[in-house]
């Protein structure tokens, strides 16, 4: 039998569609598992899908494979990587390629590429979005790792990513933790872009006291226009969808209303809080997720305020106008999302050197991820006519398309304000353009603080980048730092 192009060891549904994926186009592939009736299952079950090399142990797995190696591991993140890791690396040879395809922190990566690379083997952080499905019909991937890997790597994943115009969504993104942290910010994203598809729908149900169906046709018949994306798809279904033990009721209504996570958008804002970058709707829609989990305190706030519900009128205009002014709302939001994913991305490419494409990583989130949308294909193109572009905010499209929706975007604020309907990812969106935008922050009087209470120093408008301290319990003069 002829080596394997490459192999997988790690098959559960991910791992599982991943190797399909791979085998449905044309490559030979080595599959492991370390409970043996998962790996022969899959052979038994898609066997005729491709040409799969059944693997009992690793040993195994590396010898059916053609030189140099590629391995990807797909397989718990954290201590189980490290495991097959520690597995695998005296099995190899010089120039062999290890490629993780879970959902691994960065900082992880580049420790791993780091230790492999000393062993003269290639680490490859890899991520992977579009769930199962995508998996196994065509995901967008993000490689990180050396140029060497990606030679041996690129035509297998271009061939099995998602294609959009004839273009995989697929990319080097950079070297060592490069494609683990494009992931990770993908995620982040999705958080937000997630919880501001949840407040427009929380706003049209108690502002406009419309069924979750009605509020599904809203969301469908926005998909048709410049919302369009995979989550606003999703939205218009989930909200549609009646409860299957009860088909007088809609499913969304019997679903607990604390929602889960797996930590990327946490490691997101953690990430983000260390380079310095304001990824308020992000932390705001994480933070959102961690209060819905507290039962006991939301109960209690209940019963403290249940009747202190703000009594307001209808929202003025009319139904059609508020959920036109929700939509441009979203839309507003959603812009900002973005524009702060890749502010991190470009930061984080500056601080540990990747040089990663932002034009190039939206690029390949058209197809195949979560936060696939319309408007992708605009922010590639604003970065491909500004490679230098400080913020998507002040590109020509979307400072249009915000600029059209800020009187919305404030009446949809103020109203839920008023209304006491929490909308944590709209308003601090709308609070981060309003700082952007403004002449001058009350940052000058928080510097003014920290001098008076620390001597912590300041910087005047007219003196450059000197820095001064005021004595301020003596006579008050000014001195350089």
């Amino acid at each position: 039998m002829s080596k394997a192009t490459i192999g997988v060891t790690g098959l559960a549904v991910m791992g599982r569609n991943l190797a399909r994926n791979i085998a449905r186009h044309g490559h030979t592939v080595a599959v492991h598992n370390r409970t043996t009736e998962r790996m022969t299952s899959l052979v038994e079950d898609h066997g005729d899908e491709g040409t799969f090399v059944p693997c009992e142990t690793l040993e195994d797995l590396v010898a059916a494979i053609e030189r140099p190696r590629a391995i990807i591991v797909m397989v718990k993140a954290g201590e189980g990587t490290d495991a097959v890791i520690d597995e695998l690396v005296p099995l190899l040879d010089e120039d062999d390629i290890v490629v993780d395809c879970g959902n691994a922190h960065f900082a992880d990566t580049r420790r791993r590429e780091a230790a492999l690379r000393d062993k003269g083997l290639h680490f490859v952080g890899c991520g992977v979005s579009g769930g199962e499905i995508g998996a196994l019909e065509g995901p967008s991937i993000m490689p990180g790792g050396s140029d060497h890997a990606y030679q041996r790597l690129g035509p297998i994943l271009e061939s099995i990513a998602a294609d959009v115009d004839g273009t995989p969504c697929c990319t080097h993104v950079g070297p060592d933790g490069a494609g683990h942290f494009v992931k990770m910010v993908h995620n982040g994203i999705e958080y937000a872009d997630m919880q501001l598809i949840a407040e427009a729908y929380d706003l049209l149900r108690h502002r406009l006291h419309l069924s979750p169906a009605e509020i599904g046709d809203v969301f469908r018949e926005w998909n048709e226009g410049d919302l369009e994306s995979f989550l606003i798809e999703l939205t218009g279904e989930v909200l549609g969808q009646l409860d299957p033990r009860d088909d007088q009721q809609a499913f969304v209504d019997v679903v607990l209303d604390q929602a889960e996570q797996k930590g990327t958008g946490r490691w997101t804002v953690q990430s983000a809080l260390d380079l310095g970058v304001p990824v308020t709707g992000i932390a705001e829609a994480t933070f959102a997720r961690s209060l819905s989990g507290h039962a006991e305190q939301r109960e209690a706030a209940r019963r403290e305020f249940a009747d202190d519900q703000p009594q307001v009128d209808d929202p003025p205009g009319g139904q059609e106008q508020y959920v036109e002014d929700v939509r441009r709302a979203l839309y507003a939001s959603k812009v900002v999302a973005y524009a702060q994913g890749f502010d991190q991305i470009m930061a984080g490419s500056e601080e540990y050197g990747w040089d990663v494409d932002p034009g190039a990583m939206a690029t390949i989130w058209r197809g195949g991820c979560i936060i696939r949308a319309r408007f992708l294909d605009r922010i590639a193109e604003s970065y491909s006519d500004d490679a230098a572009l400080v913020s998507l905010l002040v590109a020509p499209y979307f400072a249009d398309a915000v600029r059209d929706g800020l009187d919305s975007w404030r009446r949809v604020v103020a109203d839920a304000a008023a209304a006491g309907v929490p909308t944590p990812a709209f308003s601090s969106s709308l609070a981060y353009f309003d700082a952007l935008r403004a002449d001058r922050l009350p940052a000058a009087l928080i510097q003014g603080l920290r001098d008076n209470f620390g001597a912590h120093t300041y910087r005047r408008i007219d003196s450059g980048d000197d820095a001064f301290h005021l004595q301020w319990g003596g006579d008050r003069s000014e001195g350089p730092a």
